[in-house]
């Protein structure tokens, strides 16, 4: 049987061992000082963050925890070695985390995507 869908961000991570909970708030709480006008909410079942757009994702699975920052990994991809990584997913362990500077330069890349392609939609409108 299925468990229900978090209701909200905190409802999620509520349901999280320590462990997990502790490695994915401080994820947050990153993610929120690089972009602290992004608004949190649950999209495909996540924690998401959202700045014109989906910004970025965070999880956990039952042996990991996951930044899911959607197509940026090649950019970033030397400064990721030493993490598992997957078409728009990094995993890593809670002992382990992401260093705060590379969150914070893959965060901001995303809000500069997003802000980019926001332009660009406004743009198109108004011709």
């Amino acid at each position: 049987m299925m468990k229900p869908p978090a209701a909200s961000v905190d409802d999620y991570l509520a349901k999280l061992p320590a462990e997990q909970r502790a490695a994915l708030e401080t994820l947050r709480g990153q993610i929120r000082a690089i972009a602290p006008e992004a608004t949190e909410a649950i999209s495909y079942g996540l924690p998401t963050f959202k700045l014109n757009g989906n910004l970025v994702h965070i999880g956990a699975a039952a042996k990991h925890c996951a930044f899911y920052p959607g197509a940026v990994i090649e950019a970033f991809a030397e400064r990721l070695k030493g993490f598992e990584t997957a078409k728009g997913t990094i995993r890593f362990q809670p002992d382990a985390p992401l260093p705060p500077d590379l969150v914070r330069d893959i965060v901001g890349h995303r809000v500069a995507q997003n802000a980019a392609l926001a332009a660009e939609r406004a743009a198109r409108k108004k011709r």
